[in-house]
């Protein structure tokens, strides 16, 4: 993963201070501060109309929806990251101590690049894995259309699915997929 990592080993604690004044994202693994990149237009892109699709598919329905700049906390691993989009069952439920990181996701989603591709199926995937309520895991590829979704049918099983192009053809025409820009969803 293309991220920067600061050169000491931290404390969580010392992270959270630390992330509470930085203007950049970082996110904490392994007692590593990784500043994390801000992605390109073609990235926001793709997660925003993502979840702009969110949003009208669970109007009225009891989940909240967080883009980029939530934080996520995965007890089990002890990991402080920051999902591209979160849905989460209402309430929202934070880490005991702090106002500003979620614990209960249902759903994430990631935009996956050339440089992220390893980070998030090589280290996130299994980590959100421990999260006992998270349901569904999806991967949008940033240079294809191709999504993974991975799914929850059992505490202990997931299923992964892949859609490509020709299944995806009707919902990137309504939301301006071009070829131009290789932007999606």
């Amino acid at each position: 993963m293309s991220a920067t990592t600061l050169n000491q080993s931290y404390r969580s604690q010392e992270y959270l201070a630390f992330a509470e004044t930085a203007r950049e994202r970082y996110e904490y693994s392994d007692r590593e501060i990784r500043l994390m990149p801000s992605g390109t237009p073609n990235h926001k892109s793709i997660s925003g109309n993502f979840l702009f699709l969110l949003k009208l598919a669970l109007r009225s329905q009891p989940y909240k929806i967080f883009p980029v700049n939530q934080r996520l906390w995965i007890s089990a691993k002890n990991i402080y990251t920051y999902p591209d989009l979160i849905v989460t069952h209402q309430p929202i439920k934070l880490k005991s101590d702090r106002i500003d990181t979620v614990i209960n996701p249902w759903l994430i989603a990631e935009v996956r690049s050339k440089s992220t591709r390893n980070y998030d199926y090589g280290e996130k995937f299994p980590a959100y894995g421990t999260m006992g309520r998270l349901q569904d895991y999806l991967l949008m590829d940033k240079y294809q259309i191709q999504i993974d979704h991975c799914t929850k049918p059992s505490q202990s099983q997931w299923l992964l699915t892949v859609y490509n192009a020709s299944d995806l053809n009707s919902i990137s025409r309504c939301v301006g997929y071009s070829d131009q820009n290789r932007g999606y969803l």
